[in-house]
């Protein structure tokens, strides 16, 4: 039931995540003209776009990746890897959209980072190298000892909730920003609610929901990968009545015990 419920769910975020995106490009380019890249307010769109899919989206799908119960068994580096790769992905997009604000602003003379939205967002995105950086040489690299990774495991748990949680506070409060500045000179005002502002509004809400939903699923206990003193006692429930190929078995002891040789040596 619980493996039900994760995929549900799962369906459910990718159909939150891709309209989530599909209405921040559509915001931009029904409002606001679309996209450039040369500086202009047509550059400036991208950077919601970019941030909405990176710091939101593909964030959340790679935070998620521990909780697919494919990866409750079997070696841990690949699954390692792809969260990683995930997430240096999203990193990457995320600094174009920075790239994109930053020119905007350096070519129309706008000061930069004045704003309490553009503090929040900085404040994420440094904690979002830092956090990649420290899983990258302590959980991905070998060096590590179980220890030291046992001690910072609860840590960079926290922290990827809390920039998952700041990001969309970003978000929030940078459309709320935008439509502040584009309505301020429109022939109807924000307190008016055109049809700009309800439908950024909306888009605003569904990433509200979005992030509720895969911070749910984060700390659901149900659907966290056991430790390795718990998975011999849920992998029987996961698979009575199953019998596989022994090669299957094979491999599934193999990932069963990794763990605690891993932790005795």
């Amino acid at each position: 039931m619980a493996v039900g419920w994760f995929y549900l769910s799962v369906l459910a975020l990718c159909s939150l995540g891709s309209i989530c995106i599909l209405s921040t490009i559509y915001w931009m380019r029904y409002w606001h003209g679309g996209f450039a890249w040369d500086g202009s307010i047509l550059m400036f769109n991208w950077h919601p776009v970019l941030m909405v899919t990176s710091m939101v989206v593909l964030y959340s799908a790679a935070s998620l990746v521990y909780r697919l119960p494919q990866s409750w068994v079997g070696p841990r580096l690949p699954w390692k890897s792809g969260h990683a790769a995930m997430h240096l992905l999203a990193f990457l997009l995320t600094v174009l959209g920075l790239h994109a604000v930053f020119e905007f602003h350096n070519h129309t003379k706008i000061p930069h980072l004045y704003s309490l939205h553009s503090w929040l967002g900085i404040t994420t995105v440094f904690l979002f190298a830092c956090q990649w950086f420290l899983g990258f040489s302590v959980f991905l690299l070998p060096w590590a000892s179980m220890w030291l990774r046992s001690l910072l495991k609860p840590i960079h748990v926290f922290f990827g909730a809390s920039i998952l949680s700041l990001a969309i506070a970003s978000v929030v409060s940078g459309i709320n920003e935008k439509l502040f500045f584009s309505l301020k000179n429109g022939t109807k005002s924000y307190s008016n609610l055109p049809s700009e502002a309800v439908f950024a509004n909306c888009a605003g809400m569904l990433v509200v929901v979005f992030g509720l939903l895969v911070l749910y699923i984060l700390l659901a206990s149900s659907w966290k990968r056991p430790e390795p003193g718990m998975q011999a006692e849920r992998e029987p429930t996961r698979t009575r009545g199953w019998v596989g190929t022994p090669e299957v078995m094979l491999e599934e002891a193999r990932g069963l015990a990794e763990p605690l040789l891993q932790k005795r040596s």
